[in-house]
């Protein structure tokens, strides 16, 4: 069965001419092109799809997603879909009871009940870190980063939440592919560390690799970064260090 290039570009939300261009660059080839030279795909053409539109959400460029699924086998695919959707799930959880406690919230209000402390916060994220970060750093420090966060904008939050799992997951295809830590797609990836980091903080040059060792050191950084992946924390605290002596001053 095969489907158009209109139908794929309604089904999947990626434009027509975005899909000519993967056509173009190679990335995305149809199943065939009919006289008419209207494009037609098939399944394997969707997963493909599929699998560039999972990269290119972790923040890979183009020219880095068709290296990785040009030298990924079907082994490698599983791996990072699976991983992705452990991801995703988390996610749908969290999401789910923020929708109960707002729930919650309305009917509460309308009966003019109160709600514990414990409700009213139930699904809100929390920085399990705070205590130890100012024992360690001092309140000071903390509190500036705090008055950071609130000025955030909403496009700030949304890169401080989803942005370290977006690094973690394409730095572990691009380890899984052999690709050096100084390469440029790492330190792409690198980079947009760097941003949400910066976020909170602005770490020099020092500050920046000794938070990379920091990840490697602490197993729990270690475990919520590698999930069991000892060597994908490695390879990041790496490429922070490449990232930290050709980028940041002391």
């Amino acid at each position: 069965m095969a489907w158009s290039i209109a139908e794929v570009a309604r089904s999947s939300g990626v434009t027509s001419r975005t899909l000519r261009h993967y056509h173009s660059i190679g990335l995305l080839v149809p199943a065939r092109v009919a006289p008419n030279g209207r494009r037609y795909y098939e399944q394997e053409q969707l997963l493909r799809l599929q699998q560039i539109l999972l990269l290119r959400d972790l923040g890979l460029s183009l020219d880095v997603v068709g290296e990785v699924i040009a030298h990924r086998d079907e082994q490698d695919a599983i791996e990072v879909l699976a991983k992705h959707k452990e991801w995703l799930v988390k996610e749908q959880l969290r999401l789910g009871r923020l929708v109960q406690t707002v729930d919650a919230t309305i009917d509460n209000l309308k009966r003019g009940g109160e709600m514990s402390p414990e409700n009213v916060f139930e699904g809100f994220e929390h920085n399990p870190y705070e205590a130890e970060a100012r024992e360690r750093w001092g309140d000071e420090a903390v509190d500036a980063s705090y008055e950071r966060m609130r000025g955030w904008t909403e496009a700030d939050a949304e890169k401080a939440r989803t942005a370290y799992p977006k690094v973690h997951q394409g730095l572990a295809a691009l380890k899984a592919e052999g690709v050096a830590v100084t390469d440029l797609s790492v330190q792409e990836l690198i980079q947009l560390h760097y941003e949400v980091t910066s976020l909170f903080w602005t770490p020099t040059r020092e500050a920046y690799k000794g938070l990379g060792q920091m990840y490697v050191d602490d197993e729990r950084f270690r475990q919520n970064i590698g999930n069991g992946d000892d060597a994908l924390v490695e390879y990041l605290r790496d490429a922070m260090t490449v990232y930290a002596d050709s980028k940041l001053d002391d």
